[in-house]
């Protein structure tokens, strides 16, 4: 005897991407995130596309699965798509050493985050 299966916690007009690990910190991270909350997916592809930060690729991909997933695995139509919610949390952080004058050592804190980016249709 095993538990029964969870239910979902998504609508069922909902469909979502996580990208974990990604190396950047999680407050650059939200500045991309906050640029394409709201948006329709067309729109929040040419936004990721032609942003200057270097995370955007990344994010870029995970919007990318996330409509793939909206297509395949709920049967939505993509042209309806809105990016209902896109956000952030922290990861692990990487803790290394800098060598400083005189023996000493600075630590620097190398962050990670990971991106949740839910797709629905309206």
């Amino acid at each position: 005897m095993s538990k029964p299966k969870a239910p979902s916690r998504q609508a069922s007009n909902e469909a979502r991407s996580v990208a974990r690990m990604l190396r950047v910190s999680p407050r650059k991270l939200n500045l991309v995130a906050q640029s394409i909350r709201g948006l329709h997916v067309q729109k929040a592809l040419n936004e990721l596309a032609f942003s200057p930060k270097r995370i955007a690729a990344d994010v870029h991909k995970a919007l990318r699965s996330a409509i793939a997933n909206a297509e395949n695995n709920h049967g939505l139509d993509i042209d309806q798509l809105v990016v209902s919610q896109a956000y952030v949390g922290k990861n692990l952080v990487l803790k290394r050493m800098h060598a400083r004058a005189k023996g000493r050592g600075n630590r620097i804190v190398k962050r990670t985050s990971h991106i949740t980016v839910t797709v629905a249709e309206r």
